[in-house]
């Protein structure tokens, strides 16, 4: 007798008839199997989605914020937008608001980063958002607290609706209802409208493509505003005294008109003169240059005289002597010391005038003698001229005065005595231009 061996589809079919009576059997404990697995399942699929993951490690930071922003629980914590973690608690503090969050511990968030509370939409859903300032440098750790300083949160609907206030505060009820009317005046006027609603979209975007630097200008424009603010009052004197003067401009209007029509001429005269004396003003203009210069160079002296720093000035001194119509001044009867220059003495009776000594510096080191001299001048830096130069000769006198006719007799010389006069005066030495014969020795 022959027995064939069954198929492999025979057996599956076979082993699955099996499964199913025993299965038949087993009823209640499959049920309970099948709940329990479903559960399982179900559990993993609800963490998956709520980003929660029993088994990865988390760090708990502490951020303090100035009013909640609408921040709840169970809200996301981002990073660059990608989420890193949940908020677990919002508390109160003295100061505001502290909000702990749990975040993952494999992401190394900067210290130095700021958070900022943000909505996904109108209706809410605040996150919190975490902006790092550059990458590196020592990361958050548990226990960590965000400083208030570095937090920021939404403008709250209470402070929106307020400044909205004073904005529909400054429209005119006029002029929007003349603009209403003249959208309407027309069928085109749903398409106007249309176009004003796209071009303030259109503006809006454009602005919050840089949201930076529309921040700054408008920081920038309350500084602005709040200085006009305070300086309106002025602003008011000022226009009142501007319309006098504005209104005498334009009784002048004519003058102006005139002026501006027959001012061609004389201007092109002008344009002439300078032109034909342009070498002339050139030279001018260079001499003028080296006065400049000069008086640069010496406006110490031009200082202390005309504004002494020792409380009083030249200019000055001239003021109070001359005033009510006489000259006040005080004579000292008691004889004061001079500085003697060691020069011998020119004798006054000589009607030929001899030129005077050229160089005559006070030898007295005394700082009582000659105060406001010729040595304690203010100078130009460099300017040694405050005592002899090198090599000087101390009887040198300046060069003669070139001889010329007077056309003015000057008889004050008097005439020369018919007495001859001694050759060689005992009380003195006798200068190198003296007139008369030197004595032997």
């Amino acid at each position: 007798m022959t027995t064939d061996t069954p198929s492999s589809a025979e057996r599956v079919a076979r082993l699955t008839v099996d499964l199913i009576r025993a299965a038949a059997r087993h009823t209640v404990p499959l049920a309970i199997l099948g709940l329990v697995t479903s559960m399982l399942v179900a559990g993993v699929y609800i963490l998956a989605a709520l980003g929660t993951h029993p088994t990865r490690s988390t760090i708990s930071i502490k951020v303090l914020l100035a009013e909640s922003g609408g921040l709840l629980p169970n809200q996301d914590v981002t990073l660059r937008g990608v989420s890193i973690g949940r908020v677990t608690a919002v508390n109160f503090t003295a100061a505001g608001v502290a909000a702990t969050a749990e975040i993952d511990a494999r992401i190394k968030v900067p210290r130095n980063s700021t958070i900022s509370v943000s909505a996904l939409s109108p209706a809410g859903e605040q996150y919190l958002n975490i902006h790092p300032h550059h990458d590196g440098g020592p990361p958050l750790t548990d226990g960590s607290v965000i400083s208030e300083d570095r937090t920021t949160v939404p403008v709250s609907l209470s402070r929106l609706l307020a400044d909205s206030d004073g904005l529909l505060g400054q429209l005119d009820p006029t002029k929007l209802r003349a603009i209403t009317d003249e959208l309407r005046v027309t069928r085109q006027g749903p398409a106007k409208l249309a176009a004003l609603l796209d071009g303030g979209a259109f503006l809006i975007t454009t602005v919050d493509s840089v949201l930076p630097q529309t921040t700054s200008v408008l920081r920038n424009s309350r500084t602005v505003f709040t200085t006009l603010a305070d300086a309106a009052p002025a602003l008011h004197r000022t226009a009142r005294n501007l319309g006098p003067t504005l209104r005498g401009v334009n009784t002048m209007d004519g003058g102006f008109r005139r002026l501006l029509d027959h001012g061609k001429a004389p201007l092109t005269q002008l344009d002439g003169i300078v032109a034909d004396n342009s070498d002339t003003m050139v030279q001018l203009f260079g001499n003028l240059t080296t006065v400049g210069q000069i008086a640069s160079a010496r406006v110490p002296a031009l200082t202390d005289m005309l504004n002494s720093q020792r409380g009083g000035s030249a200019l000055g001194a001239i003021t109070k002597v001359i005033h009510d119509g006489a000259a006040w001044v005080v004579v000292d009867i008691y004889p004061r010391y001079g500085c003697d220059y060691d020069l011998p003495r020119l004798p006054p009776f000589v009607p030929d005038y001899p030129e005077p000594y050229l160089y005559t510096y006070c030898t007295n080191p005394d700082p009582s003698v000659l105060v406001r001299g010729a040595r304690n001048a203010p100078r130009p830096p460099g300017d040694d001229t405050a005592g002899p130069p090198p090599g000087f000769d101390p009887l040198a006198q300046t060069a003669p005065t070139p001889p010329a006719k007077s056309l003015i007799p000057t008889p004050f010389g008097g005439t020369p005595f018919p007495i001859q006069l001694p050759p060689d005066p005992p009380d003195w030495p006798v200068p190198p231009n003296w007139p008369g014969p030197r004595p032997s020795n």
